[in-house]
């Protein structure tokens, strides 16, 4: 898609929101309608990807938590001619692992890396589709270090900046990369 054409897509319009979704409160923001969108799928994917095609000989591998990202980050992947890297939640992977808990507001999850999927020195780009508290990213990043990778970057379609997540990942020294921001939870 051309710069032109991307101009015309507004990528919040295809955005579901689901009001008082998973519990009272909380407006889901819900990607499922903007990636059954063609245009607006293409466009998501250019637009994550368009400020690491000049880094693309500084990206080795395109690494995207479950589930969403796994559906961006391959797509990012394909685009920028690198492998794809899954983190997903405990016991999904078959191979061994290395895993890193984080926080929920109800307990604790723990997500997987393969513990050969990256080498010392691996450039990595880190896709999801929401960054809210960034409790699962951070935990990705720390995942990403442990097995001797590198982070590029952080990339989302969505942003809530009223919870933190990106501030957080900026502390963290990884720079982040989001498509739009929805106020509030």
């Amino acid at each position: 898609m051309d710069p032109e054409s991307k101009k015309r897509v507004d990528l919040k319009t295809l955005v579901r929101t689901i009001p008082d979704y998973p519990k009272d409160g909380v407006m889901f923001r819900d990607i499922t309608t903007l990636i059954a969108d063609p245009i607006g799928l293409r466009a998501a994917v250019d637009e994550l990807l368009w400020p690491f095609l000049r880094a693309r000989s500084h990206i080795d591998l395109v690494v995207g938590i479950e589930a969403r990202g796994f559906i961006l980050g391959g797509a990012v992947a394909h685009e920028l001619g690198r492998g794809f890297v899954p983190i997903r939640k405990k016991g999904k992977l078959p191979y061994t692992t290395i895993g890193q808990d984080y926080q929920l507001e109800y307990g604790i999850d723990t997500i997987e890396i393969h513990a050969d999927a990256l080498v010392e020195g691996d450039r990595v780009l880190l896709i999801d589709d929401l960054i809210a508290t960034g409790g699962t990213a951070d935990a990705a990043i720390d995942l990403i270090r442990q097995s001797g990778g590198e982070i590029v970057a952080a990339a989302f379609v969505i942003d809530l900046p009223d919870l933190g997540g990106g501030d957080r990942l900026r502390k963290k020294g990884v720079e982040v990369h989001t498509l739009m921001e929805f106020e509030g939870d």
